[in-house]
């Protein structure tokens, strides 16, 4: 997940529909050695927006000392954009993913962050997650919410398997990563999410990640790593990185609301799936406020509880028939988009294609404020009526006067006398 710019990340809020964007300036003219420590965030536009702490990628590789993340001491009020997009409220009518345990490989996870208490397990020094990264993923695959239930995660029931595939400061390496998915084979878990890349192809992590598919794993991996920094301008080859190459594994990139992915992405021909990773809200290892994020690891992160959704509503499907639902049911696109909620409750045909088109959450959308259509259509549903009242009078008024004629204009009620 790559750091916020500095001054450059709003969550913003619009009537009728919420969003959370990060919003990149251009670039100074000289550029300083990229920071990836958190950046304090302006307040959104007027009342429509907040203030949240960045949650970064990773920590500073040349302080001397090593400084975690500070405790956020601010609470997002509304759902973000990326939980409506995947439409979670929805989901977890069907399904929150109870009984499924959920490998995440990335900076660790503190076990008693809100939301998450009793369902995280740590291997080694997994639970000093001193960058916060992986609590924020944890947040979004397993997490409740705590006091804000509308920020749960994708399978708020499921279990988090904690395991570090990265140094202390966030920099991740193949003997980390390996050794990291061995463990989450030994242990069984059902789905296992590397949230980082790498960028050389390693024997060991190839047969590891062999070994877990083996042993009846979904591997849902980062389909690249975040760039240090956005719109650098340089040239970068497509390329594949690690795990997300291997046979078998599910390659997810970040998406923006618009369904795009963000400018200065890094290119790849290995992406399977597309899931939200722009101005995403999540909590993180050390007080109870949250923080606002992005990148691939949160994309990743998202199509991991979408496994895990889907691993506990169809236990018997084996992993590649996981993958296969995932993919199927996803928006059709250039790169197919993520919808956990089709994913679930889709019937799938004998080929594995849905069996009746899919039934979808909201479609893609670019962000906007809706207030004014909101005032738009109570105005033309006030004319209506009141244009449906007018025609209701005139035929009563019609129906009386023959009634009044027949009567011979004498009252309702009135007796008649022979002469």
């Amino acid at each position: 997940m790559r750091p916020p710019a500095r001054g450059t990340t709003r969550l913003l809020y619009g009537a009728g529909l919420t969003a959370a964007l990060l919003l990149p300036t251009a670039a100074p003219a000289q550029a300083a050695p990229p920071s990836r420590t958190p950046a304090a965030l302006p307040a959104a536009d007027g009342a429509k927006g907040q203030e949240l702490p960045g949650m970064p990628t990773a920590l500073d590789p040349r302080a001397e000392t090593v400084a975690c993340t500070p405790a956020s001491k601010e609470k997002a009020k509304k759902q973000d954009w990326s939980r409506q997009r995947l439409d979670l409220d929805r989901l977890h009518r069907h399904t929150t993913g109870a009984g499924v345990t959920v490998a995440l490989i990335s900076t660790g996870v503190d076990p008693g962050a809100e939301g998450l208490d009793g369902r995280v397990t740590v291997q080694g020094q997994a639970a000093d997650d001193c960058v916060g990264q992986g609590t924020f993923l944890a947040g979004l695959i397993a997490g409740t919410g705590g006091s804000t239930s509308r920020l749960a995660g994708v399978a708020p029931g499921a279990k988090i398997l904690a395991l570090r595939g990265t140094d202390r400061r966030g920099d991740p390496n193949s003997t980390l990563v390996t050794a990291a998915v061995r463990a989450a084979t030994a242990a069984k878990a059902d789905v296992i999410a590397v949230a980082v890349a790498l960028p050389r192809k390693d024997a060991a992590l190839t047969r590891a990640v062999a070994e877990a598919r083996k042993a009846g794993a979904v591997v849902v991996a980062a389909a690249t790593p975040d760039p240090p920094s956005r719109g650098s301008g340089d040239e970068i080859p497509s390329r594949t990185y690690w795990p997300a190459g291997e046979p078998g594994v599910l390659a997810v990139a970040d998406m923006l609301p618009g369904g795009t992915r963000p400018d200065g992405a890094l290119p790849t021909g290995s992406v399977d799936l597309a899931a939200p990773g722009a101005g995403v809200v999540s909590g993180g290892p050390r007080g109870k406020g949250h923080y606002l994020g992005g990148g691939v690891a949160v994309a990743t992160a998202y199509a991991a509880g979408a496994a895990a959704a889907v691993r506990a509503t169809h236990p018997d499907d084996p992993a590649d028939a996981v993958t296969r639902r995932l993919t199927a049911t996803a928006y059709p696109a250039d790169i197919p988009q993520l919808d956990a909620y089709a994913a679930v409750t889709t019937v799938l045909g004998a080929a594995g294609a849905p069996a009746a088109g899919p039934e979808r959450a909201a479609e893609p959308v670019a962000v906007r404020d809706t207030s004014d259509t909101d005032r738009a259509t109570g105005r033309a549903t006030l004319f209506v009526l009141l244009g449906s009242a007018g025609v209701l009078s005139l035929l009563w008024a019609g129906f009386a006067l023959s009634r009044a004629r027949a009567r011979g204009w004498r009252p309702a009620g009135a007796g008649t006398t022979e002469s």
